[in-house]
This record gives C-alpha cells, structure tokens and sequence, in this order.
C-alpha cells in the first residue's frame, strides 16, 4: 500500500461494464513525509474519499481485488481513508540517505 492525496475526478462516459457505478478519482502518490513525488493516477474509488483526503491504494493487479468484481480491468484502488500518519523515527528520511552514506 501506498499514500496519496485526492486531487480531482475523473469523468467517463463510456467505461467497462464491471465499472458502471465506480467512483474514479485522481490522486497524487506521496512520500513519508508527504510531500508529493511521481505524477497523478487515476483510481477507482473503493472507499467513498473525497477530495482533499489522505488515502492509500494498491496498484497492479491486487487494485481489482477492492471491487465487487475482482476481474475488473483496473491498475490501481482506493483502499483505504487515512485519520492520521505517525513518524516514530524521524532519524531515517528515506534510502536514498541510507545508502548515500555508504558509498
């Protein structure tokens, strides 16, 4: 699982029928300390978020496990509202600074 915030929506007009009344919603991927990284994805909406909500998401194939039809055509869900993150250690900000110091 992954953290992302709700962006925006995404408006359809023609999509799979196993999608028919699916939410799709576009969110932006964020890092530990969530700040923003990578660009925007379109998920479906599993959850009921909304926009400006902290959500988490699975990607690949796993996305189509969140739905009523695990055989729908979807690369990445909404899976989860997030109430609050805790950062125990704030000594580690990420691997890159790990292995920046071992080389």
């Amino acid at each position: 699982m992954k953290l992302a915030k709700v962006i925006g929506t995404v408006v359809a007009t023609k999509k799979s029928a196993t999608l028919q009344n699916a939410k799709i919603l576009m969110i932006q991927p964020l890092d530990e300390s969530l700040q923003p990284v990578g660009g925007a994805i379109a998920a479906v909406d599993a959850v009921q978020a909304g926009l400006g909500e902290i959500v988490y998401y699975t990607l690949a194939r796993e996305a189509a496990f969140a739905l009523p039809d695990p055989n729908s055509p979807v690369d990445a869900a909404i899976t989860g509202i997030v109430d609050q993150v805790h950062l125990e250690d704030k000594g580690i900000i990420g691997k890159k600074r790990i292995f920046e110091k071992n080389r």
